[in-house]
């Protein structure tokens, strides 16, 4: 199940990071996302019943090889609750020891934010699947780049600021996925920008 998720992730490369200030808000940008060919969506808890929103999803979209994910999740408590609701994955903005340990004691992908060299080594050395670099609009490209040349075995997924124009320069760094937020799910069609990000995705990989 944790490596059929991560393979979900890493094969599409892009994860839809859905934030809304209703959960019906919510619904139709998870719809345009799958519509456009992102297959794994994460589902911030900064949504109202955020919980309630991935049971559904999960329900909606498992027959179709879509993961559902839950983000902004802050302590184990919350992360325990988005995987009772279903959450195929956990991501955090930073690192939480004891909600590493419960991912890890569930085997749910967990991917904490980080921000330094230290952050990223004190996250895998807890098990962490995924470093979400966070946030990238401040670190930006050449900080992967830099991070990979001293630590080639760090699976990096930006967060923040990934744009359809530095896509390709995310992953050219050496990232193994980009998180997309704002950039993707406020577009005025949601589903032919997420087959943009794809398309750059595959590019920059080819």
């Amino acid at each position: 199940m944790k490596l059929k998720v991560l393979n979900c992730i890493l094969e599409t490369g892009v994860v839809a990071v859905i934030r809304a200030d209703t959960a019906e808000a919510a619904r139709r940008i998870c719809d345009a996302c799958c519509e456009g060919g992102i297959r794994a969506i994460e589902i911030t808890f900064t949504i109202a019943a955020a919980a309630k929103l991935i049971e559904e999803q999960r329900a909606l979209h498992a027959s179709k090889g879509i993961v559902i994910g839950a983000g902004t999740v802050l302590d184990p408590e919350t992360a325990r609750i988005a995987v009772l609701a279903g959450a195929q994955f956990i991501v955090s903005p930073a690192l939480n020891v004891e909600t590493a340990r419960l991912c890890n004691r569930y085997q749910i992908p967990y991917m904490p934010g980080a921000g330094t060299a230290r952050e990223v080594i004190e996250a895998m050395e807890c098990g962490a699947d995924i470093l979400k670099v966070f946030p990238g609009e401040t670190l930006g490209p050449p900080f992967v780049q830099a991070l990979k040349a001293a630590l080639p075995q760090a699976p990096l997924m930006p967060t923040g600021g990934v744009t359809l124009e530095n896509a390709g320069s995310w992953i050219r760094a050496g990232s193994v996925a980009v998180g997309v937020g704002g950039h993707l799910t406020k577009a005025a069609n949601i589903a032919e920008t997420a087959k943009s990000f794809l398309e750059e995705v595959r590019k920059a990989r080819t």
